[in-house]
């Protein structure tokens, strides 16, 4: 038995939900994928498949053998697209996404010195502060914050920025500066209304944690407007170092509250599932990693 054959038609089938459509798949016979499951569970001594009017479904055990089992297909995959792309260079088109203001400020500025290093290839990059399909839009890599939702998609955590309360200080000349957490009841907050956002914003000092809900009267639904209203004195927000370090930098926001945290932001690189990671995506995501970090104090 083929045991790496064996395991791409397991995974096919597990996919495709019936052994006709693993067999379109794959371009086999149906009778060649049955004979290919069974001398595999028969190989394992496991049943992998329940079979029924309504379909196939997985048992326990070949769920866990599914996931692994791609997993291996994948890593597979991913070290022959790798050995092609060593001695051929990194040539042809790269699509990324990444959201606005994070591209704008951290990885466009960069982008020269990468393209510098491969001059051979084009990049193609999609702003966007939505979640896209990265199937649909082909994208090979997508750069995305916070808490990931979709876990059928290849993750790599790339990053982490701490948040923070931040103001200009303009702002709080007038209004003046919040001394705790319970202060900021009494400001006017710019707040964000994407998932990650709200009207909540949670603190802690050491065994200590504080929730505060705060008001204003500007919502917003893209960075590029929290940016905008601090930086035109409206009130303070709840952001990223990432998102106002020039400012942050050049004194022109000022971050207070600075005894106590607020949950960090976690920076995720994205590939589109069912796809080979290419080196191309590879490399440049070693890329903004290393361009983040040399950033950080």
């Amino acid at each position: 038995m083929d045991r790496f054959g064996a395991m791409e038609t397991f995974v096919s089938v597990v996919e495709a939900g019936s052994f006709s459509g693993a067999a379109k798949r794959l371009n086999l016979g149906q009778p060649a994928v049955s004979k290919s499951v069974a001398q595999l569970e028969e190989y394992l001594g496991t049943r992998l498949l329940l079979r029924s009017t309504r379909g196939l479904t997985p048992t326990d055990a070949g769920l866990r053998f599914y996931e692994r089992a791609k997993r291996a297909l994948e890593e597979a995959g991913e070290a022959e697209q790798a050995a092609r792309d060593s001695s051929a260079g990194l040539s042809g088109r790269l699509r990324i996404c990444a959201a606005v203001t994070f591209a704008r400020l951290h990885i466009l500025p960069a982008l020269k010195a990468f393209m510098d290093e491969h001059p051979h290839l084009e990049i193609d990059i999609l702003l966007d502060d939505r979640n896209v399909d990265l199937l649909e839009e082909g994208v090979d890599v997508a750069f995305r914050m916070g808490s990931l939702e979709d876990s059928s998609m290849t993750a790599r955590h790339i990053a982490q920025s701490p948040r923070v309360v931040v103001g200009t200080p303009r702002y709080f000349e007038v209004a003046g500066v919040p001394a705790t957490p319970a202060d900021l009841s009494q400001h006017e907050a710019i707040v964000y209304s994407q998932r990650g956002g709200g009207e909540t914003w949670s603190f802690s000092q050491g065994s200590r944690e504080v929730s505060v809900v705060v008001s204003g009267r500007v919502r917003v639904s893209a960075a590029e407007g929290i940016r905008t209203a601090v930086l035109g004195d409206i009130g303070l927000a709840v952001a990223s170092q990432w998102m106002f370090s020039p400012e942050l930098s050049a004194g022109k926001v000022r971050a207070v509250l600075t005894d106590w945290r607020l949950p960090p932001i976690d920076l995720w690189a994205l590939f589109p599932s069912g796809r080979l990671v290419t080196s191309k995506a590879r490399a440049f995501v070693a890329f903004v990693e290393t361009t983040l970090a040399a950033q950080s104090p």
